[in-house]
């Protein structure tokens, strides 16, 4: 089993991508770079740690 079959890593992988649209439109232009691109990295972010936690499972289990 991957991480990838976790429902969970899914989810964060959808709201991830749905975060990532709406910063680029929703967003005024003057903080699409540097407020949207942290809102971007800490929703990725999320996918990053879920991965980590999966891992350390599998090596402590």
């Amino acid at each position: 089993m991957s991480y990838r079959n976790l429902e969970i890593w899914q989810l964060a992988r959808e709201i991830a991508i749905e975060v990532h649209m709406m910063t680029l439109k929703d967003l005024p232009s003057f903080e699409m770079y540097e407020t949207g691109g942290q809102i971007r990295r800490s929703s990725k972010s999320v996918r990053s740690t879920i991965v980590e936690g999966y891992g350390r499972r599998i090596i402590s289990g």
